[in-house]
């Protein structure tokens, strides 16, 4: 079911944040646009939201990886770089008059909050916009993961997927590509993991099925979508 959740997460790729012409960076007026939506729901709507980002706009860990670099050494570089673009994001809601908490898994003290789920829960019980950076605060998994875990240790209804590259849902094969491809308006966990769908990697896509957590795919840039998922309309792919 659509909607009706007090509490989400909402998880941002990296990619989201970055020039629309270099693919790279943080562009500032998208992050504004970004905030404004997050604002504009949270004060609108009354709903908790936690926020996960991911750092592949400044550095991604596989890649480095693929260069030959360390793994380990690689992903830890990309968690210091999701802190980054939470530090970003905070700004930007916090121009819009949001209270905010950065909490990261990697202990920064000067910069960040470490995060404690039960200190996590409070502040989106005070009205407060939580941004989780720092990963799971270790290499080898991903900020889908983070979603998915961070979702289920703070009790959240639903995870929202927004995806950045023109993609407004899950499609059973690459629309990019494929313009005939089929976009699906719901799809169970099983058949993602089955198919090799893309959504989440099948690590996060496993946990989210065990845990019973719906996770909605849609377009983030597309304006007012944040609203129009968490308003229960039938936009992007609902995995369930």
């Amino acid at each position: 079911m659509r909607g009706n959740w007090n509490r989400v997460v909402l998880k941002l790729s990296g990619e989201a944040f970055a020039d629309p012409v270099t693919g790279f960076g943080i562009h500032g007026a998208t992050v504004s646009r970004i905030a404004a939506e997050v604002s504009e729901v949270h004060r609108d709507l009354g709903t908790e939201i936690a926020v996960v980002v991911g750092g592949g706009n400044i550095w991604r860990g596989m890649a480095g990886a693929g260069a030959g670099m360390d793994r380990a050494q690689a992903d830890t570089m990309g968690m210091l770089a999701t802190v980054i673009n939470g530090l970003a994001l905070q700004d930007a809601l916090e121009h819009l008059g949001e209270p905010t908490r950065v909490m990261t898994a990697v202990q920064m003290a000067q910069v960040a909050e470490p995060y404690i789920r039960r200190r996590a829960q409070r502040h989106l019980e005070m009205g407060r916009v939580v941004i989780l950076a720092g990963g799971t605060g270790n290499p080898f998994f991903t900020t889908d993961t983070t979603a998915a875990l961070r979702a289920a240790e703070i009790g959240a209804s639903a995870i929202l997927k927004g995806t950045h590259s023109g993609v407004d849902g899950v499609y059973d094969d690459d629309p990019l590509l494929n313009p005939e491809a089929v976009k699906f308006a719901e799809v169970e966990y099983i058949e993602v993991l089955k198919r090799g769908l893309k959504v989440m990697d099948s690590t996060a896509i496993t946990f989210c099925m065990d845990n019973k957590l719906p996770i909605v795919v849609f377009d983030l840039m597309g304006e007012g979508n944040i609203r129009r998922a968490l308003e229960g309309e039938p936009i992007g792919t609902l995995v369930s």
